[in-house]
C-alpha cells in the first residue's frame, strides 16, 4: 500500500490522513465476484477514470469526463461490449449513469474486470455516493457526498482501491 491507496478497513475508508464512513454491496465483500451477486470485490483495484454531471457540479479533477444524456453502462454478460461505458440507443442490459437522482452525480471508476471483461464476472465496481448510511450498493463503494467530493479533487491514476 501507498499513501495514495483509498484502503477499505472495518472501521472506515482510509485516505488522506482521514477515515471515512462508507457502504459496501448487498452480498459483502468477496473474492468471487459474480454479476448480479451484489458483492465488493476483494483485491487491489486501480482507478481508471472519474466522471461527473457538469450540469450539477464543478468539474472535480482535470481529468473527470462528464456524464452525457445518454451514457450508459453495459452489465450484459453476453454483449461484446459488456462492462464498458457505452451511448444509447444500447439494446442490450445496461444502467443509465445521468440518473434522475444524485447517485452517479460524481463517479471514480476501478479497473474491476476491465478493460479485457470476463463474462460473468461482474460488471463496473464505482466509488460514488450512498444513498444512506448502512445501505448497501449493488457492490460499489458508497460515501458521504461531501466525502466523496473531498476525495476526488486528492485522487489520481496512481491512486488505488484497496479492498481487504
Amino acid at each position: 500500500m501507498t499513501p495514495h491507496d483509498l484502503v477499505l478497513t472495518p472501521r472506515g475508508l482510509r485516505f488522506g490522513g482521514r477515515v471515512f464512513p462508507y457502504t459496501i454491496g448487498r452480498g459483502g465483500i468477496t473474492g468471487h465476484k459474480a454479476e448480479g451477486d451484489g458483492a465488493t470485490p476483494r483485491g487491489v483495484h486501480r482507478l481508471v477514470g472519474m466522471l461527473y454531471r457538469p450540469d450539477r457540479m464543478a468539474r472535480p479533477a482535470n481529468w473527470a469526463v462528464p456524464i452525457r444524456p445518454g451514457d450508459v453502462w453495459s452489465d450484459d454478460p453476453g454483449d461484446e461490449d459488456y462492462n464498458h461505458m457505452m451511448r444509447a440507443p444500447y439494446a442490450p442490459s445496461h444502467e443509465v449513469l445521468r440518473r434522475a437522482d444524485p447517485l452517479y452525480d460524481l463517479v471514480i471508476l476501478t479497473d474491476w474486470n476491465w478493460p479485457y471483461a470476463v463474462r460473468g464476472r461482474g460488471s463496473a465496481i464505482f466509488i460514488h455516493r450512498w444513498r444512506r448510511p448502512g445501505y448497501p450498493t449493488e457492490g460499489c463503494v458508497g460515501l458521504r457526498p461531501e466525502h466523496l467530493r473531498w476525495i476526488a479533487p486528492r485522487i489520481g491514476f496512481e491512486t488505488r482501491l484497496v479492498v481487504r
